[in-house]
């Protein structure tokens, strides 16, 4: 099996974290994987996006012209990425700052209100990136929950204050990608 997936927002809003724990975690679990980064003008502010292939089998390259799934965390990111998913495959957009619907109808779709949801539930507004991270990982199986909160707790050695609430979103964004949360 292999998931390919292109996580796009804006600098800070935490797209290369979550590209970098869904690649740590595929690897713990023994699965083969590419991250690759890419930045917009700016690092913080501006666009940016990352790659993540996990794979059982070698991966001949980290470029990945039309994804399997994409997760956008901003307008701009929706407007680019949102045409080069493949057929049938997977888009999940934090509807907090994306307030149009997809264009597209051969996609499976997944709206979840990120940034509402880390400041109203979580109670953390920096934790919006995890929201969308479960809800990725809801849909498609790419990591196991646990796997990820382990690599989660590698990542994030010295700012442990957040770890909770960051372990508590991707619990969230699972929850409501399978429809278990309102």
């Amino acid at each position: 099996m292999q998931y390919e997936v292109i996580i796009a927002g804006f600098g800070g809003q935490g797209v290369m974290l979550i590209g970098q724990l869904l690649a740590n975690a595929a690897m713990l679990q023994g699965s083969k994987t590419v991250w690759m980064p890419s930045y917009g003008p700016e690092m913080r502010g501006g666009t940016a996006n990352c790659t993540v292939v996990v794979s059982d089998e070698d991966i001949g390259s980290p470029v990945v012209p039309r994804p399997g799934a994409a997760i956008v965390m901003n307008l701009p990111s929706m407007d680019k990425f949102e045409p080069l998913v493949v057929p049938g495959g997977l888009l999940v957009v934090n509807a907090s700052l994306v307030a149009r619907k997809a264009e597209r109808t051969d996609l499976d779709v997944v709206y979840v209100e990120c940034n509402r949801l880390a400041e109203e539930q979580v109670k953390s507004p920096r934790s919006a990136n995890m929201i969308a991270l479960g809800a990725y990982i809801g849909k498609t199986g790419a990591a196991t929950p646990e796997i990820v909160k382990y690599a989660m707790a590698k990542k994030m050695v010295g700012k442990e204050r957040f770890l909770e609430a960051n372990k508590a979103a991707l619990d969230l964004g699972i929850r409501l990608a399978q429809g278990e949360a309102g």
